[in-house]
């Protein structure tokens, strides 16, 4: 099958082309065709699957022949965290570059009065993270009885970040009538009830079970000590010893990726972190310079680099053993991505013995 087969325009299919894409996957050839009947849609599918473009281009087509009025979004997807929502962005410019569509980008660390200046101008396609959008809301910036297609994308992590009481509250806001596409990597009880709550008749689509891990990554796990100078030895020798050509380094604690990546700069290696603490240009740039190929190394924590996009990472390294089974796939995710071949190593000492046991019944 090919993306000529999923009733797609042939404006967005000429994106799609331009962007050098021939085969659609597993659930983009379930979901692109659903979404164009106008059907809800609740979709569980790991990091990695193309699970964007499989909301984005369909989306393009059903706003195509529209227009937005000022402060009234035409669609909305909400996101966790700014760098997914900027992701997100980037595929609308990528795959709408052939319509003439608004879009609108609400995210935490920038401009304001930009925002607003955006909105007034109307806007086809809004993607925000909860807390930009619902403070713009309380100012009277935006109206939301025109959207008619809602993207609730990365619902899991919505919940574990606590968004979900903001999540409520905004479709709340939203008219009935509407199309609603939800997506999580993992289905918990939580998230089952909030999709019920907020879907109407969907189509279930699944790809993958919901906590396996890619088949292109090759998982190794190294028994260390507590104590932390040894530790992070134990990371340097792995370092060295493998052919590493950009990875991602996990803490639990942005107290840990901070001395970790000063240490790792003390022995010489081209490390930068990244948390949640960190202003948004300085995160947009390190992220760059990641992207470039100019920094080898960047630790950091969950929440900075949930949904990070770089095909070319080759390794991760876990040098907590994440507190949360689910974070274990979204973390080792990031790696062996776009068809490539990658490495995840895991360094766990004797206090992690509980967290190792629950990732292990979750991945069987």
């Amino acid at each position: 099958m090919s993306f000529d087969d999923l009733g797609l325009s042939p404006e967005v299919l000429k994106a799609v082309a331009d962007a050098g894409y021939t085969t659609p996957t597993p659930i983009q050839r379930q979901a692109i065709p659903t979404v164009l009947m106008g059907r809800d849609v609740l979709g569980c599918a790991q990091t990695g699957t193309g699970k964007t473009a499989g909301f984005t281009l369909p989306m393009i087509d059903i706003l195509a022949g529209g227009r937005a009025r000022a402060r009234m979004p035409r669609s909305l997807i909400l996101e966790p965290t700014r760098e997914l929502a900027q992701q997100v962005a980037e595929s609308f410019e990528k795959y709408g570059k052939h319509n003439k569509l608004n879009m609108a980008l609400l995210i935490g660390g920038t401009s304001m009065d930009d925002q607003k200046a955006v909105l007034q101008r109307g806007v086809d396609v809004l993607i925000a993270t909860p807390g930009r959008l619902l403070d713009l809301f309380d100012r009277g910036q935006i109206l939301l009885a025109d959207c008619k297609l809602l993207v609730i994308d990365e619902a899991d992590r919505m919940l574990d970040m606590g968004f979900t009481p903001d999540t409520e509250k905004i479709v709340g806001r939203l008219p009935q009538n509407r199309q609603t596409l939800f997506f999580s990597a993992t289905m918990p009880p939580e998230i089952r009830r909030l999709a019920d709550k907020f879907l109407s008749n969907p189509k279930a689509i699944s790809v993958d079970p919901p906590a396996s891990a890619a088949v292109t990554v090759t998982q190794a796990l190294i028994r260390t000590s507590l104590d932390p100078k040894v530790k992070r030895e134990a990371l340097r020798t792995l370092l060295n010893s493998e052919e590493v050509t950009s990875a991602l380094i996990f803490c639990n604690r942005k107290r840990d990726v901070a001395l970790l990546h000063k240490s790792l700069e003390r022995h010489g290696f081209n490390a930068k972190a990244l948390h949640g603490d960190m202003s948004q240009p300085a995160r947009t740039e390190t992220l760059e310079a990641f992207r470039a190929g100019k920094i080898q190394l960047l630790v950091c924590s969950d929440v900075a680099a949930r949904g990070l996009d770089i095909p070319a990472v080759s390794h991760v390294f876990n040098f907590d053993v994440p507190i949360h089974s689910e974070d274990y796939i979204h973390r080792i995710g990031r790696t062996g991505r776009a068809g490539r071949s990658g490495k995840a190593f895991t360094l766990a000492t004797p206090a992690d013995s509980k967290f190792l046991a629950s990732i292990r019944h979750m991945t069987k």
